[in-house]
């Protein structure tokens, strides 16, 4: 039997929705917060200009805001970023809020729990042994390997230890693709 693996198996991970962001609300005390419709708020001070998204308390509903840019020149914005925060651009609250920068300037984490959903091809367990998986992620949404892949393939994270061959730590997060493979029942 060879060791080289027959069929690579493509698994997605992707967005559901936007996570919340675990930010401490000053009313409530609350630790979670939404982006809710994901709105910007623009202020033009001359030939400056400040962005923030606003994001919503989950407990007590008070807005905070973000700060995206700050007196930041007019002239450095691309036009189409700045239609972008005027018309509160789906994509553009994303790519804001999904951006490690504004998460550290602004002291928050993302939490993606119930935000995200693995899709993996159908029956596929008649396949010859090896398999390999190759993993992509659509966002980086940051899930323990071990725990992905138990879930991907009904398995015990025991088994998954057993069972699968990475290059990378099964037991530590990770946002960026991978490959495994999955070796046969003993």
């Amino acid at each position: 039997m060879s060791s080289q693996p027959h069929t690579v198996l493509p698994w997605i991970v992707r967005r559901t929705r936007l996570p919340l962001l675990s930010l401490r609300c000053v009313d409530c005390r609350s630790d979670s917060a939404t982006t809710g419709e994901g709105r910007f708020r623009v202020n033009a001070n001359g030939k400056l200009l400040d962005v923030w998204l606003l994001v919503r308390c989950v407990s007590c509903d008070r807005t905070s805001k973000l700060t995206v840019h700050e007196r930041a020149p007019v002239r450095s914005f691309d036009p189409a970023e700045i239609h972008g925060y005027r018309v509160n651009d789906p994509e553009l609250v994303a790519s804001r809020l999904l951006d490690p920068l504004l998460a550290r300037r602004n002291r928050f984490t993302l939490d993606w729990t119930g935000a995200w959903r693995l899709d993996t091809p159908s029956a596929w367990l008649d396949e010859a042994w090896p398999v390999q998986v190759e993993v992509v992620f659509d966002d980086p949404v940051p899930v323990r390997p071990d725990r992905l892949i138990a879930q991907g393939l009904g398995l015990s994270r025991n088994e998954v230890l057993r069972r699968i061959k990475c290059d990378i730590p099964l037991r530590r997060p990770t946002s960026a693709g991978f490959t495994f493979t999955v070796m046969a029942r003993e």
